[in-house]
């Protein structure tokens, strides 16, 4: 859809309705045609809600940034009346929800034609979207047997397949920007609390989870983060506010940067080759861009951070399972056709905790928040780092079943010899601490897939971030750069 009408993001769409070059109505269509046709292959759009797209332009749409654009929402959160969702659960599918979310009302207003939704693992535990509600895996445009990642796999498959410019993601461990990476898109997670969460929830996995947006620039991602930041009604925190704005911050390039480079994991660990010299390559551009480029990472206690967030979510996990079962009592034959290997073993391994362990793994993440933040600030030093620059992944994009969820070992699939944690143990460290952070599709492989370089800031900094962000853009384009069946 994008390349047929010249369009290279959601901006230039909003550009040709707004000069009346194509309707909201045809760019829907073009929607729906490329669902038709792309997505057999790749399984990322489901849900799909025609009627109330229609109703949607007939009524009017709001006069916003993107009006006109077609839009899908993940399956996963951002309740709206007229979505009903699956949750990526065969436990959840066909809800409905009473009423609208908060972050769906700022997205709506922004003028898109929102008509379905994206995939997600069962619960969004995943780094790969392969949940059995849609009846087969999610599979990245660039290569089939490769998935696009998780757990907004569909999101991010869907933007690089060009059935829609941009879609709605979720992030709680890496969620955006680890299927950025493996799909070639821009993927930006804010400061914890920019976005809200209300009024169906007060904070997800203990304030680690935030929405997000796939998109395929930079300006994209910062006009729908200013369209939707803020703290909502009854918020238990709220984030820093920003001086300008994310739009306003990428007007202009931001000021020569101290850049902190690892081109390892952060416990020193090596990482696939080819991943390791993508991150070098942007380091040598951004010393060529005037920023200061020096080796160094963190030394925080990352062990104990995933420890942490993995019963977190386990205990997340046993309680959607709970709340969705409103008091019916399945017996253990028949849970599993209703719900998949890996969230099972979370609900058991859940099971297993300490009533007060979920009060120390939460005070665990603060500990660790405070050691990342003392990286970006450490005593004594006049100079310290303003941005981390690393891999997204460790390794290139992983084949499909690599990381499907029949096995019940929840432990396993996270911490164990090349599980989760060994394929993406960059992404979920800002989610702890509830730093900014951005994959930028910067790498290949060798086998043409591509390979997402992580950027960093400081607490609150989303500003300096995104604007770094735009001005890698600017000097090493991507947005143009698109999967063989996106046309």
């Amino acid at each position: 859809m994008i390349g047929d009408l010249g369009a290279g993001d959601a901006t230039e769409l909003a550009q040709l309705v707004a000069k009346g070059d194509v309707s909201a109505g045809e760019l829907l269509d073009a929607a729906l045609a490329a669902v038709e046709a792309r997505n057999p292959a790749i399984n990322a759009v489901v849900l799909v809600q025609e009627a109330a797209a229609r109703r949607a332009i007939a009524e009017g749409l709001p006069h916003g940034p993107f009006r006109g654009v077609p839009f899908l929402l993940k399956d996963l959160g951002c309740e709206a009346a007229d979505f009903p969702s699956h949750g990526g659960s065969r436990l959840l599918a066909d809800t409905r929800h009473a009423g609208d979310s908060n972050i769906f009302r700022r997205i709506r207003a922004t003028g898109v034609t929102t008509f379905g939704r994206s995939t997600s693992p069962e619960f969004g535990i995943g780094t790969a979207t392969e949940a059995a509600v849609y009846g087969g895996p999610t599979r990245n445009p660039w290569n089939l047997s490769h998935t696009p990642g998780g757990s907004s796999g569909g999101a991010a498959a869907a933007v690089a397949a060009g059935i829609v410019a941009f879609a709605h993601g979720s992030d709680g461990g890496g969620s955006v920007r680890i299927p950025a990476s493996n799909c070639g898109l821009f993927g930006f997670k804010p400061t914890r609390a920019r976005l809200p969460d209300g009024p169906f929830s007060g904070e997800g996995w203990a304030g680690m989870a935030i929405d997000g947006f796939l998109t395929r620039s930079v300006r994209d991602s910062a006009v729908m983060l200013d369209a939707c930041e803020g703290a909502d009604l009854g918020a238990p925190y709220v984030a820093p506010p920003l001086a300008r704005g994310h739009a306003a911050a990428i007007s202009r390039p931001p000021r020569r940067l101290r850049v902190a480079l690892c081109d390892t994991r952060f416990d020193g660990a090596p990482i696939h080759p080819e991943v390791a010299g993508a991150v070098r390559d942007a380091g040598r551009l951004l010393e060529g861009l005037g920023h200061h480029v020096f080796p160094a990472r963190p030394r925080a206690d990352f062990a104990a951070m995933m420890r942490a967030w993995t019963d977190i979510v386990g205990i997340g996990t046993a309680l959607s399972i709970r709340q969705a079962l409103k008091g019916r009592d399945l017996t253990p034959d028949r849970l599993p056709d209703l719900v998949e290997g890996v969230a099972r073993g979370a609900l058991a391994h859940a099971e297993t905790l300490h009533p007060t362990r979920y009060l120390e793994a939460v005070e665990a993440i603060h500990d660790f928040g405070r050691e990342m933040a003392g990286f970006f600030a450490p005593e004594g030093d006049p100079h310290p780092p303003e941005i981390l620059l690393s891999a997204t992944l460790a390794e290139p994009p992983a084949r499909i079943g690599r990381f499907c969820h029949a096995t019940e070992d929840y432990l396993g699939f996270r911490t164990g010899p090349g599980g989760v944690f060994d394929y993406s143990p960059f992404t979920a460290v800002f989610n702890a601490s509830g730093q900014p952070a951005a994959s930028l599709p910067l790498g290949w492989s060798g086998e043409g897939l591509p390979i997402g370089v992580h950027l960093a800031a400081r607490f609150g900094g989303d500003e300096d971030l995104i604007a770094l962000c735009a001005e890698i853009e600017h000097a090493a384009p991507w947005r143009l750069t698109r999967a063989p069946m996106a046309g």
